[in-house]
């Protein structure tokens, strides 16, 4: 039956979250079921994106990516796809009106990625959009449901909280992008000038972002509010770390959140919701 392949398939996307992110797998378990198979299916299709650019390296990858996206716009438009993770992704889309106009940018952003890059302020700011800030948008349409109003008065939070996200991963990783993709996201940064000045910069760029994000988290329906306010909490845990090393540890080693401080996190990130105290 149909119903068998749908679910093989919402079971892929799921799969793909957890082998990934243990951060956002955890944060997606605490959304209602209804709408928890949806950001799955988004998730899934952020990551094999993600996973064309980053680490096909034996591959033709502008030929893959470029496939991929034709793929997309085809399984949307006849409402299947042969590739699960598509498939998830599609019945999301057209359930939840996600359109070409956050679809584009995104793959925008991940061709982007194709060449090795360094970034003025103005590509900076369009290259976070599609890569991040679209996502959240895409996770904000599923959480509305329909609400356009309530979708509208949160299109700027959803915003910050996908940049927020994504330039905690650029500080988080800054070593290997560099190094190993060639990629220098942050506007004129010289590795050789990496110090406490320009990373304390940075940080308060990206807790700003995490201010405007936690207003918005607040007025999101039940149903989702405490899922992303756990993986809200978890990164900004991350940046707390980053921010307690100096400049030099950020460029030797990958900073991460122990599963038991994400656990702790979990529990104190309920009481709060339990409470109304975000």
């Amino acid at each position: 039956m149909f119903e068998i392949y749908e679910k093989n398939s919402f079971d892929c996307s799921k799969k793909t979250t957890n082998n990934y992110s243990t951060s956002f797998s955890l944060g997606i378990k605490m959304i209602s079921k209804s709408h928890r198979w949806a950001i799955y299916g988004i998730y899934g299709f952020v990551r094999l994106a993600d996973e064309i650019v980053d680490t096909f390296e034996r591959e033709d990858k502008a030929e893959l990516l470029a496939e991929f996206k034709a793929d997309t716009y085809k399984a949307i438009e006849k409402g299947i796809s042969l590739n699960p993770i598509l498939h998830s992704f599609q019945k999301a889309a057209n359930q939840f009106g996600i359109g070409k106009d956050l679809i584009e940018p995104f793959f925008n952003s991940m061709e982007t990625d194709l060449g090795k890059q360094t970034y003025n302020r103005g590509q900076y700011d369009e290259y976070i959009y599609g890569s991040a800030e679209v996502v959240g948008l895409m996770c904000l349409k599923v959480f509305c449901d329909g609400k356009e109003s309530l979708y509208q008065h949160l299109v700027s939070s959803a915003r910050s909280l996908g940049a927020a996200f994504q330039k905690v991963n650029f500080l988080r990783d800054i070593k290997s992008d560099v190094e190993d993709r060639g990629r220098v996201y942050f506007p004129t940064l010289n590795l050789a000038e990496f110090d406490e000045s320009v990373k304390r910069q940075i940080i308060m760029e990206v807790k700003a972002d995490f201010d405007k994000a936690h207003v918005g988290i607040k007025q999101l329906p039940l149903s989702c509010r405490f899922g992303v306010y756990t993986a809200y909490r978890y990164y900004l845990r991350l940046l707390d770390k980053i921010e307690r090393v100096n400049a030099a540890e950020v460029l030797e080693k990958r900073i991460r959140v122990a599963n038991t401080e994400k656990v702790a996190l979990l529990a104190r990130s309920y009481v709060k919701f339990k409470f109304n105290v975000l």
